[in-house]
């Protein structure tokens, strides 16, 4: 459930960033437009039905097509499907934002989205998956149900996150001899955008801004709550949680315990020396490792 709305949050970040920058750019828009189908990782399924990268086919794709699991309709719906499942664990306050939730995404997305439109919808959205949020923390115990929402949260987030940066490491690090200088503002600005950290690195860093302090930040800081860092931090931090509700632990603790190891102390110059591409590469694999490990010590079996 906590997947589906995370997943369904990170793709309107991805579509107000793309069309953000998409604007900026004259004549150059269809590739930031294809940039966007590669981070959100379904451009097979986009070519199947789609032959270029215009605007309005991605947007909907993104946001609407049925064809599309990861769109944000087929989303949201899943995560209410799941809700609806699991009613009587939530509070009543839970419910209510997921089916609310979708029921203004729905009526959002009755029609086409048109890029006069995309902002005004792109709000409906986070506005209503914030509802969602505010009454999971303000309203659910904290037993081992509200961990689970937590971990689903944070893997789908960290995952989000080494995506983004995989995609575009080309511009964070075209060769060697960028790495320490500045980059171009609208290149990095989107890569901010997408995760929601335009401002805290702005206010962190003042008006500097590098390949390796983007990198620096968006991977091993652990003040950022959209870091690989803070998120694997959390995703160990809840099954400590049920390792004490259950008095054991399981196989996937250690695979979360070697996740947060790998970034912990690390220094970004390392990572780059060894390869930022490879670094994401493996930290990606890592990911999906730990949720089918957590899928089969918890037997979540479709």
């Amino acid at each position: 459930m906590f997947r589906y709305l995370e997943r369904a949050e990170n793709t309107t970040r991805l579509l107000e960033a793309g069309w953000r920058i998409a604007l900026t750019r004259a004549g150059q828009g269809q590739s930031e437009w294809e940039s966007v189908i590669n981070t959100a990782g379904v451009r097979g399924a986009y070519l199947g039905k789609h032959a270029d990268f215009d605007a309005a086919p991605v947007i909907n794709f993104l946001l609407r097509d049925a064809d599309n699991p990861s769109s944000v309709l087929n989303c949201v719906g899943a995560a209410r499907t799941n809700a609806r499942m699991v009613r009587t664990a939530l509070s009543s306050e839970v419910w209510e934002a997921v089916n609310e939730c979708w029921m203004a995404v729905k009526a959002a997305l009755a029609r086409p989205v048109t890029e006069k439109s995309l902002a005004d919808v792109l709000s409906v959205i986070r506005s209503t998956s914030a509802m969602v949020r505010g009454a999971v923390h303000g309203t659910m115990l904290r037993n081992e149900i509200y961990n689970f929402c937590r971990m689903g949260t944070f893997v789908e987030r960290a995952d989000n996150t080494a995506r983004i940066l995989d995609v575009k490491y080309y511009v964070l690090l075209p060769t060697a001899a960028f790495v320490g200088s500045a980059v171009d503002n609208t290149q990095w600005e989107t890569i901010l955008r997408s995760v929601s950290a335009e401002r805290s690195y702005s206010w962190l860093y003042g008006g500097e801004s590098s390949a390796a302090g983007i990198a620096e930040f968006l991977i091993l800081d652990r003040r950022m709550p959209r870091s690989i860092a803070f998120c694997l931090s959390k995703v160990r931090e809840n099954l400590c949680h049920l390792e004490g509700d259950h008095g054991a632990r399981r196989p996937c603790q250690d695979r979360a315990d070697g996740l947060v190891k790998r970034v912990s102390g690390r220094q970004i110059g390392a990572i780059i020396d060894e390869g930022l591409h490879e670094f994401l590469e493996e930290t990606l694999n890592d990911i999906a490792g730990l949720a089918a490990q957590i899928e089969q010590d918890f037997r979540f079996y479709g």
